[in-house]
This record gives structure tokens, C-alpha cells and sequence, in this order.
């Protein structure tokens, strides 16, 4: 499967000034065998659903990663290093 990626000019910038997470170590997470995706509830509308993804980048870190799909296409919306708690979930969800 080949994976597409749309990004917003503004959210890789962000990402990058705030969070210290490149675009390409953002999408690398997607290719991460134990990717751990839940459906976010909270900011998800009629409209578009929302996705939560923990996931190791290339740079093995553990990252967080909010996102949606649109036109087939995987638009990421925030990615930043993944909390202790989101950690845990991430290296629980391996055993």
C-alpha cells in the first residue's frame, strides 16, 4: 500500500517551531509495524473523523499524532513527542 500525505503550510511549520517534529519524521510513524490508532472522539465532527496515532518515527522517538483523512489522504494535523502515558500505551499495545 502506498501512503499520501497532505499537509497544511502552517501545521509543518508549527510542528517543527513547537514541537520539534519534522514532516518526515511525522509520517515516518505510519510505517511503524505496533502503530497504535484510536478514533479521537473529541475532535471529531459529522463532518470528519478525527484519528490518534503512537507510533515510533524513524528517529526512534515515540510520537503522538493527531490526523484525518481527506481525499485519500493521510493530512496530519499535530504530532509532537508522545506523553509517559501515551508511551505506556504504545509498549503495552506490543506485548
Amino acid at each position: 500500500m502506498i501512503l499520501k500525505f497532505d499537509w497544511d503550510q502552517w501545521n509543518i511549520q508549527k510542528n517543527e517551531a513547537k514541537h520539534g517534529i519534522s514532516r518526515l519524521e511525522a509520517e515516518s510513524l505510519f510505517f511503524d509495524k505496533d502503530l497504535v490508532l484510536f478514533k479521537d472522539e473529541v475532535h471529531s465532527t459529522e463532518k470528519e473523523m478525527r484519528w490518534i496515532g503512537y507510533g515510533k518515527s524513524t528517529n526512534k522517538k515515540i510520537l503522538m499524532c493527531a490526523f484525518t483523512i481527506r481525499n485519500q489522504k493521510i493530512r496530519i494535523i499535530s504530532c509532537r513527542s508522545a506523553s509517559v502515558k501515551e508511551r505506556d500505551i504504545y509498549e503495552k499495545s506490543k506485548k
